[in-house]
C-alpha cells in the first residue's frame, strides 16, 4: 500500500546537501550558503556554477576549504515560497527537541557554521533595488551583539563588488519590537532578529548576507556568481588577483516606518538603496494621514503589501563608518 502523506512528510525532512573543496594548504574556510528562501533562486544557481567551475578545474581551491550549500532550505525551495513552516533566517539556534522544518535545518546549518571561519549568505529581495551588502556592527563587548571581527567582516563586505553596504539591522530590529509594542501586537523576542550572520558571529566568525538583487532578475544570478568568485579571492583560496579596491556607499539603518493598520500604505515608488530627502511623503496612512521623511536618508526595503507590525519601508542614513574593499 502506497502511503502518499509519509512519502511528503518525508520529502520535507531534507536531506541538507553540502560539497566541499579543501586546498592543500592552510588557509580560512568558507561557507557560502543558498536559498535560506527558497524563493530566491540566485544563490542555488550561482553556486551550482561555481561548483561547475570547480569540478572541471576552471577554478582550483588551493588554500583553505570552501563549503557550499546550494539550498539551505529543501522544502520551500521545492514549494518556490520563502518559509517552509517558518522563516529561517530568524531565531537561529539550536535546538534539542526541534518542532518544525526550519528547526531541524537550523540544527544543522548551526552545526555546520560553527566548523567554518566566514559565511557568504547569497540572497535576493523581492522588491526593485540596486545589489548590496548587509555587514555587521563595529567590534563591541555590549549584550546585543558583541563581536571582534569588524575591519575583517567589513573588508570582506566590501570586495564583493556591489556598490552599496548597509549595516545596523539588529538595532532596528530592537526599534522594530517596541513599535509593536505600542500597538499592543505580540511582542517578538529580540532573538527573532537573529538569522545566519548573527549566529556566525556568535559562533566566532564573521559573515555577510548579499542581497543580488530582485528576485526575478537573471542578472542576479551573475551578481551571485562574480561575489562569490571575489570572496574566494579575497580570501586566498584561489590564486587570482585581489579584487579591486573601492569605497562602497556605506548606509546605517537607522529608523522605519510601521504599518500600523490595514491600509497603511507606501507612498512613492521607491527602490531600495534611492536618496529620499527630508520632508518628501514617505507613507500614507489608512485615514489618509501623509509621514514625511524626517531626515535625508535612503529607502531600504519599501514593502508595497505591509500588514500591521511589519515595517512599510526602513530608513537609512550616511554611516559615519569608511570601508574599503
Amino acid at each position: 500500500m502506497h502511503d502518499s502523506s509519509f512519502q511528503a512528510g518525508a520529502l520535507d525532512l531534507g536531506p541538507l546537501e553540502s560539497v566541499c573543496f579543501h586546498g592543500l594548504k592552510a588557509g580560512p574556510k568558507l561557507i557560502v550558503l543558498g536559498a535560506v528562501h527558497g524563493n530566491e533562486g540566485c544563490g542555488p544557481a550561482a553556486i551550482n556554477r561555481v561548483i561547475a567551475d570547480c569540478r572541471k578545474g576552471a577554478l582550483s581551491v588551493l588554500r583553505g576549504e570552501v563549503t557550499f550549500v546550494p539550498v539551505a532550505n529543501p522544502k520551500a525551495r521545492r514549494q518556490n515560497t520563502r518559509e517552509g513552516d517558518r522563516n529561517l533566517n530568524r531565531d537561529m539556534r539550536e535546538r534539542p527537541q526541534p518542532g518544525d522544518n526550519e528547526d531541524r535545518i537550523g540544527n544543522r546549518l548551526c552545526a555546520l557554521l560553527r566548523r567554518h571561519d566566514v559565511l557568504l549568505d547569497v540572497h535576493s529581495f523581492r522588491g526593485e533595488g540596486e545589489p548590496f551588502v548587509f555587514f555587521g556592527p563595529e567590534d563591541n563587548t555590549g549584550e546585543l551583539e558583541a563581536f571582534r571581527h569588524a575591519g575583517a567582516e567589513a573588508s570582506f563586505a566590501a570586495s564583493l563588488g556591489t556598490g552599496m553596504l548597509i549595516h545596523g539591522w539588529l538595532d532596528i530590529y530592537v526599534r522594530l519590537i517596541a513599535a509593536r509594542e505600542r500597538l499592543g501586537l505580540a511582542r517578538l523576542a529580540v532573538t527573532e532578529g537573529f538569522g545566519t550572520t548573527e549566529y556566525m558571529r556568535f559562533a566566532g566568525g564573521y559573515g555577510v548576507t548579499l542581497e543580488c538583487g530582485q528576485h526575478d532578475d537573471p542578472a542576479s544570478i551573475d551578481v551571485g556568481y562574480a561575489a562569490i568568485h571575489k570572496a574566494l579571492a579575497h580570501l586566498g583560496l584561489i590564486d587570482a588577483p585581489a579584487p579591486a579596491r573601492t569605497r562602497p556607499k556605506v548606509i546605517h539603518m537607522c529608523d522605519l516606518v510601521i504599518c500600523e493598520a490595514e491600509g497603511d500604505q507606501i507612498e512613492g515608488d521607491w527602490k531600495t538603496g534611492d536618496a529620499i530627502a527630508a520632508g518628501l511623503p514617505i507613507a500614507r496612512r489608512a485615514d489618509g494621514a501623509v509621514v514625511l521623511a524626517p531626515r535625508d536618508g535612503f529607502a531600504i526595503f519599501p514593502n508595497k503589501t505591509p500588514k500591521p507590525g511589519e515595517a512599510i519601508i526602513y530608513l537609512g542614513e550616511v554611516s559615519p563608518r569608511r570601508v574599503e574593499g
